[in-house]
């Protein structure tokens, strides 16, 4: 097999996120659930016959030596090498991108975490889900969990995952047009940084009796970003007439539950036009894992 195409990176939704301490090294220490969802980015891989890692498409505001993409590419090239005793193929990479850029949605780590499945495959490289995991850690806290490849009770700095069965309904996602960087948010002086720390028995006995359309917890990032974003704090007010509406990640997309897709699709339909929004179901897994016909258990 010489090429992969259409492979799904899907978005990201933090159901909660609780931001309760800081390590000695800068990083805060959370405590979320990551809800995989129906709706992502594209990619399409085709091996080269040299060893170059190419991207072929465009991304505005990102060159390819610094996307997330390639670099995960190089270094599990590297790490082949150091396996196999040689180089694998290079590749032809091409990312059709429907996530917006600083939405909290993943976007960037769905990518990598796609790309290093991928070509573990094309490679016939043999690497782990730990061992991806693991490569993927150091270039972003979220590629991991894309690679875990199931929804998750998530800690520490994003690394320690336990899966979580999440009930089935729709999300509607708005995007409020702002970008809203991830440093900004969690240098800011005024962030929460020690909420108690919750269990994750807690959290799956809301799921059952909620249904998830009513919001656990909270995200500690929130208020820091709509007052640093006022379009983020309006998408918030706008959408929480119909629901529990909150923000996703560090910013700036906010979402609702709803019960099923016609709900949802109400609701999308009186979207204010400035907004760029979606409707998206709940996903349990990866859908790539089915695609590639391999299981999401780590080793």
């Amino acid at each position: 097999m010489r090429s992969l195409h259409g492979c799904p990176a899907p978005a990201k939704l933090n159901l909660f996120l609780h931001v309760t301490g800081r390590r000695a090294d800068g990083y805060h220490l959370l405590q979320s659930a990551f809800q995989l969802i129906d709706y992502g980015d594209s990619l399409d891989f085709d091996l080269r016959d040299d060893e170059r890692i190419v991207r072929t498409s465009t991304l505005a505001g990102v060159p390819a030596e610094s996307d997330l993409v390639v670099r995960a590419l190089r270094l599990l090239q590297a790490a082949y090498q150091q396996r196999h005793g040689h180089l694998p193929p290079g590749v032809d990479v091409a990312v059709t991108k429907r996530l917006p850029m600083g939405g909290g949605l993943g976007g960037g780590s769905s990518d990598a975490a796609t790309a290093l499945m991928a070509l573990n495959h094309l490679w016939q490289a043999g690497f782990s889900t730990a061992q991806l995991m693991a490569l993927g850690l150091p270039l972003g806290a979220d590629i991991p969990f894309f690679l875990f490849g199931q929804n998750a009770f998530v800690e520490g700095v994003g690394e320690q995952m336990v899966a979580l069965e999440t009930p089935d309904c729709c999300y509607l996602v708005i995007a409020p047009g702002v970008e809203v960087p991830t440093a900004s948010i969690f240098s800011a002086s005024d962030l929460t940084r020690d909420a108690k720390p919750v269990k994750i028995t807690d959290f799956s006995r809301h799921l059952k009796t909620e249904a998830s359309l009513t919001g656990y917890g909270r995200n500690d990032l929130q208020a820091v970003a709509t007052r640093l974003f006022p379009p983020v704090a309006e998408a918030v007010e706008w959408l929480g007439a119909y629901g529990d509406a909150r923000m996703t990640g560090s910013g700036a997309c906010v979402f609702c539950a709803f019960a099923n897709e016609a709900e949802a699709l109400a609701v999308l339909a009186k979207v204010p036009a400035v907004w760029r929004a979606f409707t998206a179901s709940s996903l349990q897994r990866h859908p790539l894992l089915a695609q590639l016909q391999v299981g999401s258990e780590i080793e």
